[in-house]
């Protein structure tokens, strides 16, 4: 049987077109020993089709986890995707994030035993997303600044995180002051670690429920790697029907507790 270094999970609801997006990214990857698992919190069938055909392709080893629509559920779906898991080290992110092509490699030649990985995203407008296709993806198009700037990305110096090799990304991961946090389009850690944690807390819903997970590694004296400008991915536009303050208020008030508490451990994850 062949030896899964990593376990790569993402959530997804009802985003087929960006999804098939994503899924042509995993495809060229440069190390190709991973698995996917795709969190669906609660898609239709739609989703399920999708995913079929690139299983019947087979150039993806992937797990379809999936529980009902009830809501934004992403920390309960990924809790799920977790016990699915067959490696020992698991990469995180988002069904709208396409991965570059070394996004998989760059996580596990940095990985760490006592630390998790934050990596960056580079968001794209929507006329941008909407324009990638396969053959962008597939050629690199789709992570090249010129090519986002031909098909509507504004100028602006971000694009650092796209163009940055070597010696470069690492001084600009050292001087960023952007904090490393657990972010949920982009990060990586030991699922030893993640378990002890008792993995997301399921009473979050949008806002904020990533880097309370972080917060509580951090607690645990797991720390974190700024991979900022190395592990890159592009973040499609999309509309956030379920974002709503009362659930970023609570979240807030849950994390406040996480680092005030110092606690390592939440009572309504994985195991409740």
């Amino acid at each position: 049987m062949k030896t899964i270094r990593a376990s790569v999970i993402f959530s997804t609801y009802n985003q087929t077109d960006w999804l098939e997006k994503v899924l042509w990214g995993y495809e060229q990857q440069t190390c190709a020993d991973f698995e996917l698992i795709i969190a669906d919190d609660g898609s239709t069938a739609e989703t399920a089709q999708l995913i079929k055909r690139f299983q019947a392709e087979g150039k993806l080893n992937m797990i379809h986890v999936w529980h009902e629509d009830q809501g934004f559920q992403k920390s309960a779906i990924l809790n799920k995707a977790i016990l699915a898991s067959n490696s020992d080290y698991l990469i995180f992110s988002d069904g709208d994030c396409i991965p570059r092509r070394d996004f998989v490699e760059t996580h596990l030649q940095h990985r760490k035993p006592g630390h998790f990985i934050s990596g960056g995203y580079f968001m794209l407008p929507m006329d941008t997303s909407k324009a990638i296709t396969k053959a962008d993806v597939v050629k690199g198009y789709a992570f090249d600044k010129n090519w986002l700037y031909a098909h509507g990305l504004k100028q602006t110096y971000k694009t650092l995180k796209l163009s940055a090799r070597g010696w470069k990304a690492e001084f600009l991961n050292w001087i960023t002051p952007t904090k490393a946090s657990w972010n949920g389009h982009n990060s990586s850690g030991w699922k030893a670690d993640l378990v002890a944690a008792n993995g997301f807390d399921e009473r979050m819903q949008y806002g904020g429920q990533d880097r309370e997970l972080g917060e509580r590694l951090v607690n645990a004296g797991i720390k974190p790697i700024q991979l900022r400008y190395s592990a890159v991915c592009v973040h499609l536009d999309h509309p956030r029907g379920y974002k709503n303050q009362a659930s970023i208020d609570k979240n807030m008030a849950i994390r406040k507790h996480t680092r005030n508490s110092g606690k390592t451990r939440t009572e309504h994850g994985i195991a409740s």
